[in-house]
């Protein structure tokens, strides 16, 4: 019972990812201004992290509880890691960058989130086949 509660967690978590990736975003900047876009923008991602944060921690110690201590479990163990590099020292450095128009050093900071963010979905499949 259980695992099966961590296998619905881990494709809760790959569904907001992909939502977020696919919908949420295009349509925020499609639909929005460049201001209020990027308002709405530093609004939602700390929320996204830190909801992904928790989802992946609670299905962490659930691999823990059940001694499930092999690929899978380091597999989310990275994917946390990330969720947390990526809101508290990745978000506030683009936003910076953003902010003080240091184009390039934004454009390779938001290069490398979306690569993580790429990354900890490919790990989420993997998990979840």
């Amino acid at each position: 019972m259980i695992e099966q509660v961590s296998i619905y967690l881990t494709a809760m978590i790959l569904g907001i990812m992909l939502f977020f990736s696919f919908v949420i975003a295009p349509v925020v900047f499609t639909t929005l201004n460049e201001e209020n876009a990027r308002k709405f923008i530093r609004r939602i991602f700390p929320f996204y992290y830190n909801v992904n944060l928790g989802i992946s921690f609670i299905v962490l110690l659930t691999f823990l509880y059940l001694s499930k201590l092999g690929i899978d479990f380091y597999l989310i163990l990275v994917i946390t890691i990330l969720f947390g590099t990526s809101n508290y020292l990745l978000m506030p450095l683009i936003n910076k960058y953003k902010d003080e128009k240091q184009d390039r050093k934004f454009k390779y900071s938001h290069f490398i989130s979306v690569v993580i963010n790429f990354i900890q979905m490919i790990c989420l499949v993997f998990l979840l086949i």
